[in-house]
């Protein structure tokens, strides 16, 4: 007799496959990832009735796919205009960051322009949204609010109510009776994803759903969860912060890596149209280490200050700790520094970090950066109205960067006077320019950039100087 096939296991990620059930997938390395594969069907599948005959892509009607507001310009900004009829939006942050209030916004702003609104709630009671919504003037006839973990109900809801625009708080509390698991496992999550989203694209109905996060920051559940879903929005913040910043990872209908500002107090959750002076640090006198950037979040150009801190070391390795910045970036600055500007770190701690909680992913910072390393371990002021912006390379050059225009215009507007930015050609190295009424210098690398500021090794003649008009303001100086 022959012997029965054991059923094999599958990682509901990737679909790799082992003959024995094992914590952590061998390929994806996920965990908890490997369940019991079914019994395949056996045969072919033969052709079946179809939704919708297929028509040329010409015909094809958009009228119901245009996007609508969602009540806040910030959030507009970030989705490409506001929320597509039929979307799925997945909005994803660390507990406490203010998913819930950003939500609830959005639904009081929809309902207030007469659209039908459905809030869902799985992790608090009705009772408790209400108290919210009291106290951030969120009331609305147009907005119901239901509060329910089971998957089933919440679409008898959907049947009942109709709404234009339907809200999940959140999807890892949802559970399907006739699945399999626990709410918030990868199956129920799967599942309860899949229903969302089907009941949103065959009913135009926006699904806004909130989601977890891990621990190390990234959505919580299986991978197939950001697949399913149309816009993936990160929410994030510093606890000690008002300040909130949403940013677009997936976007089918706009553009990515765009950002949104909010500041949540007490009273609710506000937009911040213009945080360009959040992340710089106005000194009433120049400070060593520290140097402001512009970099570009999406299409809008923020001026963001970078600070340093160069100390003795007492250590064999010293210490290079950074907040707001890439950690192999900066180290990588300071190699630069220490080989190609001859300033020596090898016995120094250097700690780097950026002001308002911004997090810099701009290589346009990286001159910034080390013109304040720099500055910190000669501890030597520059200008307070100066901007550097490049990419530092690893042979000490500096890279233009995209948009440079458009950032100069926005540090022009906030009231600096003078730039150091890469030199368009080898004439062009040295000279000193007006663009906008800034006084823009070209360098071609690292080490004329430092002798530019007079933060170099050896001495030499600086062209952007330091001094005051009135007592305890600092201004820039072109010699």
């Amino acid at each position: 007799m022959s012997r029965a096939k054991r059923p094999g296991y599958r990682c509901t990620e990737c679909g790799w496959e082992a003959a024995k059930w094992v914590g952590r997938c061998g390929e994806c390395q996920a965990w908890g990832s490997v369940v019991e594969a079914g019994a395949e069907p056996q045969g072919r599948t033969g052709p079946g009735p179809v939704s919708s005959p297929a028509v040329p892509i010409g015909q094809v009607p958009v009228e119901d796919s245009r996007a609508r507001t969602s009540g806040i310009p910030e959030l507009d900004r970030v989705l490409g205009g506001g929320v597509v009829p039929g979307a799925a939006l997945l909005l994803a942050g660390e507990p406490g960051v203010g998913k819930s209030t950003l939500l609830l916004e959005v639904a009081s702003r929809t309902a207030a322009t007469g659209l039908r609104v459905l809030y869902v709630t799985g992790e608090e009671s009705a009772s408790q949204v209400r108290l919210r919504a009291d106290r951030t003037r969120a009331v609305h006839d147009e907005l119901f609010l239901a509060a329910e973990t089971d998957l089933g109900a919440l679409l008898s809801h959907v049947d009942q109510v109709r709404p234009q625009l339907l809200v999940v708080d959140s999807v890892q509390t949802i559970g399907a009776a006739d699945v399999d698991g626990v709410p918030g496992g990868v199956t129920q999550v799967k599942e309860v994803a899949a229903a969302l989203v089907r009941v949103a694209k065959t009913r135009g109905i926006a699904t806004m759903i909130v989601g977890h996060v891990t621990k190390d920051g990234s959505i919580a559940g299986p991978r197939v969860l950001e697949h399913l879903v149309d816009v993936v929005l990160h929410f994030e913040g510093e606890r000690s912060s008002r300040l909130r910043m949403v940013r677009a990872v997936k976007n089918r209908f706009g553009p990515v890596d765009e950002i949104g500002c909010f500041d949540l107090s007490a009273e609710g959750i506000v937009a911040v149209t213009d945080p360009t002076g959040l992340f710089v640090a106005r000194h009433h006198e120049p400070v060593p280490g520290t140097c402001v950037s512009v970099v570009l979040e999406g299409r809008r150009p923020i001026l963001a200050e970078v600070q340093a801190l160069v100390t003795p070391s007492a250590a064999e390795r010293p210490r290079r700790t950074t907040s707001g910045l890439d950690g192999s970036r900066v180290a990588m600055l300071v190699a630069v520094l220490q080989q190609r500007s001859r300033i020596r770190l090898h016995t120094h701690d250097v700690f780097a970090s950026t002001v308002g909680g911004v997090r810099i992913s701009d290589p346009a910072a990286d001159l910034a950066g080390a013109i304040a390393v720099a500055s910190a371990w000669k501890q030597r002021d520059i200008p307070t109205d100066l901007v550097a912006i490049g990419e530092l390379g690893l042979a000490g050059e500096l890279r233009r960067v995209r948009d440079t225009p458009q950032r100069l215009a926005e540090a022009a507007r906030l009231g600096f006077r003078g730039a150091v930015v890469p030199a368009e050609s080898h004439r062009d190295a040295g000279r000193v320019r007006t663009v906008d009424g800034l006084k823009v210098v070209g360098v071609p690398d690292i080490e004329a950039a430092l002798r530019v500021l007079d933060l170099g090794v050896q001495d030499s003649t600086p062209m952007f100087t330091v001094h005051r008009t009135e007592p305890g303001r600092p201004a820039l100086g072109v010699v």
